[in-house]
């Protein structure tokens, strides 16, 4: 279960002229509320900027926020707990990896950070490498892959310990179809073993495969939050992408 309540994210800046200095404050996220609920999953659109990224990654305890709370598993996330962090699964389109290592070294490596019982650990490594047709470079060095496999590497790396809540960033962004799609059936499956799934995603055709409970936020703030059923029953548009893009221009 996630719980946002009047969640706020600003960031100051600072420029100076002359002797003058210049403070500017911007609300990534402005008061945002809203839930995700176990094996459903929720999709958070908006366009670049939006405050998508901001808000993922305050779910998944990286940042802070300004005001507000989120409540992830009935952990609040302000509270730093190492163990909300053991029941959370964070995936970005950019996620980084250790170069110098292959799969096999990586999912050890985050095994162990885990600290995964050594029989869980070849069980887990062996079920996510056989779902995502990760055997065949299995010994590969992760500095020597393409997009594709870092990306299969990235999700194993993810999900290696289960976790309960899982927050997919733009987890197909630049991918080709056939791994795209392993990742789109592993996101099912976590709705199906009664996982709490929010993705965010530019993608209209992958919203419509997965989404349940759809909410949209522009320029920081919520401009549609219910489920995915009634957004497409009130829909004007001919179609999810131009529904999504009058919706923004209105706002």
């Amino acid at each position: 279960m996630i719980k946002i309540e009047n969640l706020t994210k600003s960031f100051t800046t600072s420029t100076r002229k002359g002797f003058k200095t210049n403070t500017t404050t911007v609300n990534a996220v402005n008061n945002i509320s809203f839930n995700c609920t176990p094996g459903r999953i929720f999709s958070l659109l908006g366009p670049n900027g939006a405050g998508k990224t901001t808000t993922l990654r305050i779910i998944a305890g990286i940042i802070n926020p300004t005001s507000g709370t989120a409540i992830v598993d009935n952990y609040n996330i302000s509270q730093g707990s190492n163990e909300l962090k053991k029941r959370i699964g964070f995936l970005t389109g950019s996620t980084g990896l250790y170069e110098r290592l292959n799969p096999d070294e990586t999912l050890d490596f985050f095994g162990k950070i885990y600290r995964i019982p050594e029989e869980k650990l070849k069980e887990r490594k062996a079920y996510l490498f056989d779902k995502l047709g990760i055997n065949e470079f299995r010994k590969k060095r992760v500095g020597q892959m393409s997009t594709g496999m870092k990306q299969k590497v990235s999700i194993a790396r993810t999900l290696i310990h289960d976790p309960e809540v899982l927050i997919f960033d733009e987890p197909t962004s630049g991918l080709d179809v056939i791994t795209a799609d392993s990742i789109i059936d592993l996101i099912r499956e976590s709705k199906e073993n009664n996982k709490t799934v929010i993705f965010s995603s530019h993608i209209m055709s992958e919203v419509d495969l997965l989404c349940d409970d759809l909410a949209i936020i522009n320029k920081g703030s919520i401009i549609y939050n219910s489920s995915f059923k009634d957004f497409k029953n009130e829909m004007k548009a001919d179609n999810l992408t131009q529904e999504f893009i009058n919706r923004v221009k209105e706002a």
